[in-house]
């Protein structure tokens, strides 16, 4: 693409997408109501109004946690660890920087696959856009890494709890019994399968980046606003670097951080009770369950490593901002201003997030969600399964951008297309596959998704450029998805 072409090239920003599409679910409510027998309310124009506020205190932890994490960012780059860090990495990697895609794609897939890996992956894009940056490439390949890796490990997922657990759980409750082996194995067929596509897609498009800087999908501003935000990383390859004993202190407590955030976010108890244990070793609890004595990990975050969230790891990243500040030997004065300023410069992330929960806030108040749910179920009843497989992921497909949350859609879902899958003579763990795979083809580029949105935000990339870029890839996952899930359905 030209330069000329990439200047004229105007996209309406994230912002703009995302109130257009509150818009329409307002109107879309208004039209369905008066059909709805009640089961939908009309959006006012105050909900229309007050949908991205409360979409704010609906996401207030993870607005937080985005905050806080932009002031521990800043605080990494004020040491200079962080850019020297960088630069000595790819220098040592010089001529097999390509490799970083696989593995690290491989080890985000993992995350999704077991434990949902999703909201978590944010901090790793403005980290991996200035790695690919320093390492020739561009911060397409850095986001693509995260979100491609993460999501396809949670479009198969074997154990995670917030996807198959939820939906488990749910059919458990309307008395469905389910073989979890076969929902591990359908599921790591789902994962290496569309994991394997999208490495190889993300590596040719590296390459074809790395041969000519101008066959980048990017637009000239984003390149701009990436060189702004990412490009001091990548000029430090080209120098020099050596780290002082300052500034690997500070990189390990760097990577200490984030393997302690990512620990603590599994959930312990459900994958390995011995782990959960250990963690909440020393723990003395009352009859209710409540912790008289806290274990040894929770003495921080007042939560043990293996049951945080949001709040537990804000927490955890606040106290280690300011270590790091102290072993990088910033003053006080340096300390309080660097960590302001870095939270400050998260702020259009914080309110594209908002904004992009403020329409599941809206859908789920005026009852739109669960009245499509219930439509799309009717429509499926008495189809074949051959029919019925590829049916059922096209209405998880389209359900998945009125409940973005695949513990939310779980729960709302599954009491419904469970019994109706059984019904019909189909397993009920293929309707598991079903829903998990659906969801996590949408969440590849939903903009109704906080992490998404966020995430591109911290990488300089517009979400219409994303679509641009993936929607090739997701095209083809959606079919191989499809035929493999239809294949189970005709023989389990």
């Amino acid at each position: 693409m030209t330069e000329t072409a990439k200047k004229k090239r105007g996209m309406p920003s994230s912002f703009t997408i995302l109130l257009a599409l509150l818009a329409i679910v307002a109107v879309v409510t208004v039209i369905v109501s008066g059909t709805s027998g009640g089961a939908v309310t009309a959006a006012r124009l105050s909900d229309f109004c007050t949908a991205p506020v409360k979409g704010f205190a609906d996401a207030l932890p993870v607005c937080l946690f985005v905050m806080i994490l932009g002031g521990f960012l800043g605080m990494m780059t004020e040491t200079g660890a962080l850019d020297n860090g960088i630069a000595v990495l790819v220098q040592k990697l010089k001529g097999n920087e390509i490799m970083l895609i696989p593995v690290l794609m491989f080890i985000f897939s993992l995350g999704g696959t077991t434990y949902g890996m999703c909201e978590e992956t944010v901090p790793f894009y403005a980290l991996l856009a200035a790695t690919m940056m320093a390492a020739g490439f561009d911060p397409m390949v850095g986001a693509a890494t995260v979100l491609l890796g993460a999501g396809c490990g949670c479009l198969g997922s074997t154990v995670n709890p917030f996807a198959v657990g939820a939906a488990v759980d749910a059919l458990t409750g309307v008395g469905i019994e389910v073989n979890q082996s076969i929902i591990i194995g359908l599921g790591a067929v789902l994962w290496i399968v569309t994991t394997v596509m999208s490495i190889l897609f993300v590596m040719s498009y590296a390459k074809k980046v790395k041969a000519d800087k101008g066959s980048t999908i990017l637009s000239m501003q984003e390149l701009k606003d990436a060189e702004e935000a990412h490009g001091k990383a990548a000029s430090e390859v080209h120098k020099e670097v050596k780290l002082t004993g300052r500034q690997k202190g500070v990189l390990i407590a760097f990577a200490f951080t984030f393997v302690v955030m990512i620990v603590g976010f599994i959930p312990l108890a459900d994958l390995n009770e011995g782990v959960a244990n250990f963690f909440d070793a020393g723990a003395v609890y009352d009859a209710d369950g409540n912790a008289i004595v806290q274990g040894w990990s929770a003495l921080i975050t007042g939560l043990p490593i293996g049951q945080w969230y949001f709040d537990e790891a804000s927490t955890w990243f606040f106290l280690m901002a300011v270590l790091i500040g102290i072993i990088g030997g910033l003053s006080e004065k340096q300390i309080v201003n660097t960590f302001i300023t870095g939270a400050a410069d998260m702020m259009s992330v914080v309110l594209v997030i908002a904004l992009a929960r403020g329409i599941s806030v809206l859908m789920a108040s005026t009852g739109l969600d669960v009245y499509v749910l219930d439509a799309a179920a009717n429509a499926l009843a008495g189809l074949s399964g051959v029919i019925f497989a590829p049916m059922s992921f096209l209405v998880y497909f389209g359900l998945s951008f009125l409940i973005p949350s695949t513990s939310g859609m779980a729960t709302v879902s599954m009491p419904i297309m469970g019994p109706l899958a059984v019904k019909l003579g189909f397993s009920p763990e293929v309707m598991v596959m079903i829903f998990s795979a659906a969801i996590g083809v949408v969440n590849l580029f939903t903009p109704t998704s906080g992490a998404i949105m966020g995430g591109l935000a911290l990488a300089k990339i517009e979400w219409t450029t994303w679509l641009k870029f993936a929607l090739k890839l997701i095209v083809a996952l959606s079919v191989v998805c499809a035929i493999i899930l239809t294949v189970a359905c005709v023989m389990l």
